[in-house]
């Protein structure tokens, strides 16, 4: 079968199809910007200006929105408790992930079959089930309420991450590893030095994922960290939303801080993001 050539005109149902996923992408895009848009502006009226002019631009800037959650409130812990679990959880299930999909991917063994349907189970599987559970193992622990328990919680949701990673060990060619088993390479060597090298792109791809999801969690933290000290962004916000006729201008200022680290990754990161989706279809 010949492949289509890069200049092939297109049918005229492929062209109302391409025509219409564009239009919706465009409405979609139009309407995140303009929503970040008020929500920046309105972070930057005061509280009477903000109730008579919600959707206008400010009349006078003000910053008093900002001064009041970074410095009268101890929102700046609650931005270090986010980055910590965030950074910590990232990195411990991107790796953990890694390595269990090089040796799902590489090595025989017995219950190889059952591993991998028990990872594509927990992709499935509503995160609200595991709560219970969850709750009671950190209770018993000691772990209840503390960021190493939360970050323990983030640590083992490998099963997207690793089905990803399987597929794309699967497209590296083995050669590459049995020579430098021939040069007396042993399997950590090999996979340090060798594969996690090879595949940088989907390990940047996966480790954005999961930073971002794990950044915007509310659900988890809101059941398994109660105590004040350790909560997060999204619990901050939860409870400025839960008083927002007296919280407006807080409220959209702490919306603003939390969409800071979001964005500014999504811009240095786009690239190696598509890179790291489509480089097992490009390899194989």
């Amino acid at each position: 079968m010949k492949r289509k050539q890069s200049g092939e005109i297109l049918s005229p149902t492929a062209k109302l199809a391409r025509a219409v996923l564009a239009a919706v992408l465009i409405v979609y895009t139009l309407t995140t910007v303009f929503v970040i848009g008020i929500t920046l502006l309105d972070s930057l009226k005061t509280k009477g200006d903000l109730v008579s002019n919600f959707v206008g631009l400010p009349r006078a800037l003000s910053f008093e929105s900002y001064r009041k959650i970074l410095i009268e409130d101890i929102f700046l812990k609650y931005f270090k408790n986010s980055i910590v679990l965030t950074v910590c959880g990232t990195a411990g299930c991107t790796f953990i992930a890694a390595l269990t999909a090089y040796g799902i991917s590489r090595y025989d063994f017995k219950g190889k079959s059952f591993l991998t349907a028990y990872f594509l189970v927990g992709m499935m599987v509503p995160v609200q089930v595991s709560v219970l559970p969850l709750f009671l193992i950190l209770k018993k622990i000691g772990l209840l309420n503390k960021l190493p328990g939360m970050i323990l919680v983030y640590m083992a949701g490998i099963s997207m991450a690793c089905f990803i990673f399987q597929k794309f060990f699967k497209t590296i060619p083995v050669a590459l590893e049995e020579s430098a088993r021939l040069d007396g390479a042993g399997d950590f060597t090999i996979f340090f030095r060798i594969v996690l090298p090879v595949c940088k792109p989907v390990i940047v791809t996966m480790a954005l994922i999961t930073a971002i999801q794990e950044w915007n969690d509310f659900y988890m933290p809101m059941v398994l960290l109660g105590n004040k000290n350790v909560k997060t962004l999204t619990l901050a916000i939860y409870q400025y939303i839960s008083q927002f006729t007296r919280y407006m201008s807080e409220s959209m200022a702490a919306v603003i801080i939390t969409l800071i680290p979001i964005i500014i990754l999504y811009f240095v990161f786009s690239s190696q993001i598509v890179e790291g989706l489509t480089g097992g279809a490009v390899k194989g």
